[in-house]
C-alpha cells in the first residue's frame, strides 16, 4: 500500500485557492446535460468523481468538450439522452450514482448502473422506492435496496405525490427534485420524518432555478415540480469553491496559527459546509469572511471543546473531530446518522483512527465524542475515503504520522497534500551522514543538545534491531523475521544511554559483533522499510538532528541541512580504538583499520542504501578537525539554514 509520512507541523500561514465544489460540480453537470442549449461550465472540479459523471454523459451520448484547463462546454439534449441503452460504471461517486439513477429511471431508456464494492454497499432503496411512485421501472441485480441498478422505460403516473425518506442521505430528494421535469407533470415530493443535510438541498433547489426551473416548497416536507417545467441552459455557469474542502485549511489556521485563508467561497456561497466557520468560531477561532473567501486564526488561549448539532455539515463536522484533538475539553458531534452510508462507516472510521493516536473516543448511531490526549505516531488507515485522508492531515499537528493509501483524496482535491504542504511548516531537521567512525555521532549529538533538539541515531536502530534479533536467536539473514522484530523495537533514547525493552543497551550496541551485525541488517530492504517510519517518529517538535546512513536520502530527503562527514581511514580507525580502550575494551589498532576499509568497500558497493553523498548534502571532512571544531562548522550551517 503506498503511504504518505507527515513530519510534525510547527505553523501554518497562507492562501489556498480551492478547487470547484463537487456538490456544486455534479449538479450543474448534470442539469446542462438535461437542458436545451450548450451551456459553458468554468471552474469545474477536476476529481475522480467528475470524472465519472462526465464519462456517463459521454457514454449517454452528450456533447462534452473540454476548453482547457477547468473549462468544459457541455451541449444539452433537451432531456432526451441520444443513446437509449448502456452500462454506466460510476465508481464511489455518490454525487453521480444518485441523480443519474432518478433521471435514466425516467428519461425512456435501457441501462444498468455500476459501481466499486462499497457503491453497491450505500443504500439507495428510498430513492429507487420514490422512483417507483412515479411509474419508474428499477430492478435490483444484487441485494434489494443497493446497487448495482437496472432501469427500464418508465411508465409515468399524472398527478402523483412522491413520498421520500428524509432521514438517510439527503442526495436521494436531490435526485428526484432534479428528475421531476422529466415527467413533464405536475410532481410534488414529500418528505417522510426529519430531512437531513438541509443546506445540500438548497444547492439544489438554487442549482435548479439557474437551469430554468423554480421549485415550489412548503418548508422542508413539501416539494412541486409545475407541469411545464425544463431545464434551460443560462449560457455560461461558474462553479463555487469547495466549502467542504476550505475546512480543511480553516482548522489548519485555527490550529497553527494562521492566518490561513480560503479563496472561491465565502459569504455569499450557497453552500451550508460554508456554516463550519461559525462552528470553528464557537471553538475560539477567529474568523474573518467576505463575500468570496474566509480565513482563521488560532485563538490567544486555545481552542475549547464545543457540543454540537452538525446536522446541516455533515461532510465539514468530520474536520472537527480532528481538530477537537487541539481543544481543551471533550467535544461531541451529534446528528451525524448519515456518516454511516457515506464512502465508508465514518463513525465507525474516525473512532477507530483517532483511538490509534491515543484520543478518547465514545460513539454512538448518530454521535461521536472525542477526548484529547497526548498524541503517539500511527499509521492512519484512510478506507478509500477522500475525507479521512485529508481531516487527518490535522493531527500532524501534535505528532509525526502516516496516512495510507493518501491518493484516495484524488475523489475531490488531487492536490490536496501539495496545497497543504505550501501553507504549513514542519519541525526541521538536520540530517548527517558519513563513514563508520567518522564522528557523525558525537558531532550530531552535539549540534542536537545545543539547539535543543531531539536526537536520532539510526545506526542505533539497526544496531538494537541486530541485538534484539540476537537475543530472539534470529538469523541476521533472515529478512522476514528480523523485520517482525524491527517492527516492534521498544526504544528509548536519552541523554546517556539507550534502553531496549526497559534495558540499557548502550554498550552491548557497540560490541563489533553487533556492529557486524547491524551492517547485514540493514542491507535487508524489509528491515529498512520496517524502521523507515519509526525514524520518522522522531521529528518531532521544536527538530531533529539524525544522524546515519539513507538519513538525508529515503529518511528526511526535505531535510533542512544535510551534511556528510568523512575522515581518513586511519584517523577514523584512531577515534574508534581511544573509544574502545576508554570502555574498557580490547583492542587491536591495525585490526581496526582492516575492518573499516573494507567495512568502507562493503557499503559504498551494496545495491540496497550505499554510502554515498548526496548531491545537496554538505561536505565536512573532519581529519583534522577537533570535535568542537566539527560541532561549531555544522551549528554554523545549520543557524542558516534554520533563518
Amino acid at each position: 500500500m503506498e503511504f504518505l509520512d507527515l513530519p510534525h507541523l510547527l505553523s501554518a500561514i497562507g492562501t489556498v485557492r480551492l478547487p470547484g465544489s463537487k456538490s456544486i460540480s455534479n449538479r450543474v453537470l448534470l442539469l446542462a446535460a438535461l437542458a436545451e442549449g450548450d451551456t459553458e461550465v468554468r471552474d469545474l472540479l477536476t476529481s475522480d468523481d467528475i470524472e465519472r459523471m462526465l464519462d456517463a454523459l459521454k457514454t449517454l451520448g452528450v456533447g462534452v468538450v473540454h476548453l482547457g484547463g477547468e473549462n468544459w462546454r457541455i451541449s444539452g439534449c433537451g432531456g432526451a439522452f441520444p443513446v437509449k441503452q448502456g452500462e454506466l460504471f460510476l465508481g464511489n461517486a455518490g454525487t453521480a450514482f444518485r441523480p443519474l439513477t432518478a433521471a435514466l429511471a425516467l428519461a425512456g431508456g435501457d441501462y444498468v448502473l455500476k459501481g466499486v464494492t462499497r457503491m453497491h454497499e450505500r443504500p439507495i432503496g428510498d430513492l429507487v422506492d420514490g422512483l417507483r411512485q412515479l411509474g419508474a421501472d428499477v430492478s435490483y441485480l444484487g441485494n434489494d435496496g443497493f446497487p448495482p441498478l437496472h432501469l427500464k422505460p418508465a411508465m409515468i403516473r399524472h398527478g402523483g405525490v412522491v413520498q421520500v425518506r428524509g432521514d438517510v442521505s439527503s442526495q436521494f430528494l436531490t435526485g428526484l427534485l432534479m428528475a421531476l421535469p422529466l415527467t413533464g407533470q405536475t410532481a410534488t415530493v414529500e418528505v417522510v420524518g426529519e430531512l437531513i443535510s438541509k443546506p445540500y438541498i438548497e444547492i439544489t433547489l438554487a442549482t435548479m432555478a439557474r437551469f430554468g426551473v423554480v421549485v415550489q416548497r412548503d418548508g422542508w416536507q413539501r416539494f412541486t415540480v409545475a407541469a411545464g417545467s425544463r431545464y434551460v441552459s443560462p449560457g455560461t455557469v461558474y462553479v463555487e469553491g469547495d466549502a467542504s474542502s476550505a475546512s480543511y485549511f480553516l482548522a489548519l489556521g485555527a490550529i497553527g496559527g494562521g492566518p490561513v485563508r480560503v479563496e472561491g467561497v465565502g459569504r455569499d456561497s450557497i453552500q451550508g459546509d460554508v456554516k463550519f466557520a461559525d462552528a470553528l468560531a464557537q471553538m475560539g477561532a477567529e474568523i474573518e469572511m467576505g463575500p468570496n473567501w474566509m480565513a482563521a486564526r488560532a485563538p490567544k488561549t486555545g481552542l475549547v471543546a464545543v457540543d454540537l448539532d452538525c446536522n446541516h455539515i455533515p461532510d465539514a463536522a468530520m474536520t472537527l473531530a480532528t481538530a477537537a484533538l487541539f481543544a481543551k475539553g471533550t467535544t461531541t458531534l451529534r446528528n451525524i446518522a448519515s456518516w454511516r452510508v457515506k464512502e465508508t462507516d465514518r463513525i465507525a472510521a474516525m473512532a477507530t483512527e483517532l483511538r490509534k493516536l491515543g484520543a478518547g473516543v465514545e460513539e454512538g448511531a448518530d454521535f461521536i465524542r472525542v477526548t484529547p490526549a497526548s498524541l503517539n505516531p500511527a499509521a492512519i488507515d484512510t478506507y478509500d475515503d477522500h475525507r479521512m485522508a485529508m481531516c487527518f492531515s490535522l493531527a500532524a499537528f501534535g505528532t509525526p504520522l502516516r496516512v495510507n493509501d493518501p491518493k484516495c483524496v484524488a475523489k475531490t482535491f488531487p492536490d490536496y497534500f501539495e496545497r497543504f504542504a505550501s501553507v504549513t511548516k514542519a519541525a526541521p531537521v538536520i540530517a548527517i551522514d558519513g563513514p563508520s567512525a567518522s564522528g557523525k555521532g558525537t558531532v550530531a549529538a552535539r549540534v542536537a543538545a545545543v539547539l535543543g533538539f531531539a536526537y536520532l541515531d539510526s545506526g542505533a536502530l539497526y544496531r538494537l534491531t541486530a541485538l534484539a534479533a540476537q537475543r530472539a536467536g534470529v538469523d541476521w539473514n533472515d529478512e522476514a523475521q528480523v523485520a517482525a522484530i524491527a517492527e516492534k523495537l521498544d526504544v528509548v533514547f536519552s541523554e546517556t544511554d539507550i534502553n531496549l525493552d526497559g534495558q540499557p543497551v548502550g554498550d552491548a550496541i557497540r560490541t563489533e559483533e553487533i556492529s557486524a551485525g547491524a551492517s547485514k541488517v540493514a542491507a535487508l530492504p524489509a528491515v529498512r522499510d520496517a524502521l523507515l517510519f519509526r525514524q520518522r517518529a522522531f521529528n518531532t517538535a521544536p527538530g531533529l538532528v539524525g544522524d546515519g546512513r539513507d538519513m538525508g536520502s529515503v529518511v528526511f530527503p526535505q531535510a533542512r541541512l544535510k551534511v556528510f562527514l568523512t575522515a581518513s581511514a586511519e584517523a577514523r580507525a584512531e577515534r574508534r580504538y581511544k573509544q574502545l580502550i576508554e570502555k574498557g575494551f580490547s583492542a587491536n589498532l591495525p585490526d581496526l583499520l582492516l575492518d573499516l576499509q573494507q567495512r568502507d568497500a562493503r557499503d559504498s558497493q551494496r545495491s540496497v542504501a550505499p554510502l554515498r553523498q548526496e548531491a545537496d548534502a554538505r561536505l565536512l571532512d573532519t581529519t583534522s578537525l577537533t570535535i568542537e571544531e566539527a560541532v561549531n562548522q555544522v551549528l554554523m550551517w545549520s543557524r542558516e539554514a534554520l533563518q
